[in-house]
Parts: C-alpha cells; structure tokens; sequence
C-alpha cells in the first residue's frame, strides 16, 4: 500500500527572523493592509463611477484586483514564517504558490499590452476604438489574460512536480524561479517548454508594447500641442507601471540565477521589491496620474470628511 509523503522545503532566505520575527511581521502586515486599501479604493471607485466603465479603466481595476490576489497569494504565509521557529513550505504548496505568482505577474503584462493597444487605437485609430473595444472583445481579452498564463502556468507546475528532488533548502522566503535549484536536473523538454514560456509570456509581449508605443509617440509627435498634451497624460502611467513590471521582473530573474552569489540581506531585499513595489505602485500610480480616476478619489475622501463633520455637529 502506496503511502503519501509530504515533501517539506526550508525557506532559507530569512535574515535575522529569530531576533526580528515581530518587526518583520509589523511591516509585512501593515504593507499588506496598505496594498489591499490602495488596490480596493481604485475598484471601488472604478465599479461605483459609470463614466469610468470604459476599457482603461477596466484594465486598471482588473489590475488592481491581480494586485489583491497577488498579495493575499503570498504574504499570509509570509506572517506564518515570521512569528515560526522553523521557516517550511510543502512542495505542494509551494507549487501552488508559484503557479499563481507567474500567473499573475503574466497576467499584468498581458494587460499592459492590450491598455498599449487601446491607447494606440484610441489615439491613432479613433474612428476603429468603438468598433474593437466593445463590451464582448473585452471580456474575451480579459479570460484570455487570465486563461493563458494560467494554463502555462499549469503545464510548468504539472511537469516540475515529476521531477526529482536533490535539494530541500529554498534559498527564499517564497517559490519562485529558484524552486528550479531544488530539482536534481531538468530534463531538455521541460527546458524547452520554459523557454517557450519565457517568449510567449514576457519577451514577445514586451516586444509588442514597444512596437505599440513607438508607433503612438510618432503620431503624438506629429499631432499639434492640446491632442500631444493629452495623450501624453493618459500613456505615462502605463508607461511607469510597464517600466516598473519590468524592472521587477528582472530582480526576480537575477535573485533566481545570482543568489549563490549575492550576500543573503541583498537577496532578502531583492526579493521584497516584487512583493511591495508592484502591488503598492500600480495603484499610487494610476489613483495619482490619471485624473478621472484621482478626481473620483478626491471626491470620495471629501465626501467621508463631511460625513464625519456633520456626525461631529449632531454630538
């Protein structure tokens, strides 16, 4: 009779945990609170304004709800770890982790190609925007940014689970490219399969928001100062959160491959920017820059302060 072993992995990537755990666990609980406020307000405020429910602003809230999956994905374990005596992840679950850690971070770059191309049919095919940005090709483009990364995703995690497993230490405090390191040795399909991903799912996708945004800033370029003004205003944002993605990602690939010879506080700060700078930035961001979005959440927070004002005159 077959019996079911647990396969735990040590999470070796923790500095200073035993004499700090209760620091850390205050500033990871207060950025996690933090992020789902910032991330929740663009929602609501999104979902709660009819003159925002076109398909910008679609992809921005859908954004921010990656944001809140993403962080509800990883930092409750985080709070687990650093109040433990012992820092451990089943390899199941670590999987699971990163199965949605990559499918989300896919995710948001396959939303900021297509908020590339809405921008660049808004501004240079104005008269082809209603037509193509309609209510069922959003939908579709939206399941197909959740679908498709996520059934990469899945494949990745199908065929790494039927490797075998040499080493049990993680060197981190969360499953991402470096679960790689713990196998013995990857057979050349699954290699293959991983760079099919890499292309499919990060390089071909950035090659197309580049080509996307080179083709808008000619036509900005080319457009007089009130229509060169706007668009400006309205592609700047996608650009910095595009920029920031990208540098994010680099950090998690470098830590991935380099971490055997990074000192192990720079890894542990390495690896923190995936976990604060995305989720936290995307929606200071498009709440600051975008003035619709930032309009509706000066409103919001005025409308709170009368309401505890008028409160305060019936006390």
């Amino acid at each position: 009779m077959e019996q079911n072993i647990t396969i735990m992995l040590n999470l070796g990537g923790y500095v200073g945990v035993e004499k700090y755990g209760y620091v850390y666990f205050i500033f990871l609980f207060s950025l996690y609170v933090f992020i789902l406020c910032c991330n929740g307000i663009i929602i609501f405020v999104i979902w709660t304004h009819k003159n925002l429910h076109e398909p910008m602003y679609i992809f921005i809230a859908v954004l921010s709800l990656n944001s809140i999956l993403f962080t509800c994905v990883i930092y409750p374990k985080l709070f687990v770890d650093v109040l433990s005596n012992e820092q451990t992840i089943s390899y199941e679950r670590c999987l699971v982790q990163a199965f949605f850690f990559y499918t989300l971070t896919n995710s948001d770059l396959i939303l900021l190609l297509v908020m590339a191309f809405d921008r660049y049919l808004s501004i240079c095919r104005p008269l082809q925007y209603s037509s193509t940005m309609n209510t069922t090709n959003v939908s579709i483009i939206l399941s197909l940014a959740w679908f498709v990364p996520a059934f990469q995703m899945a494949v990745t995690m199908i065929l790494q689970s039927k490797q075998g497993i040499c080493n049990s230490t993680l060197e981190g405090f969360y499953c991402n490219v470096k679960m790689v390191k713990i196998h013995c040795r990857a057979p050349m399909y699954l290699t293959a399969w991983s760079l099919f991903n890499l292309i499919t799912s990060s390089i071909l996708p950035l090659l197309l928001v580049l080509i996307t945004y080179i083709k808008i800033f000619v036509t900005i370029y080319q457009s007089h100062g009130e229509v060169r003004k706007k668009a400006i205003e309205t592609c700047s944002p996608h650009l910095i959160v595009l920029f920031t993605l990208l540098s994010l990602i680099s950090f998690d690939f470098t830590i991935g491959h380099l971490d055997s010879i990074l000192p192990k506080s720079i890894n542990l700060i390495m690896s923190l920017q995936m976990l604060v700078y995305s989720p936290l930035f995307n929606p200071i961001i498009y709440g600051w820059k975008m003035k619709e979005i930032w309009k509706h959440i000066k409103g919001l927070f005025l409308c709170c302060k009368d309401v505890e004002m008028n409160k305060s005159q019936y006390v």
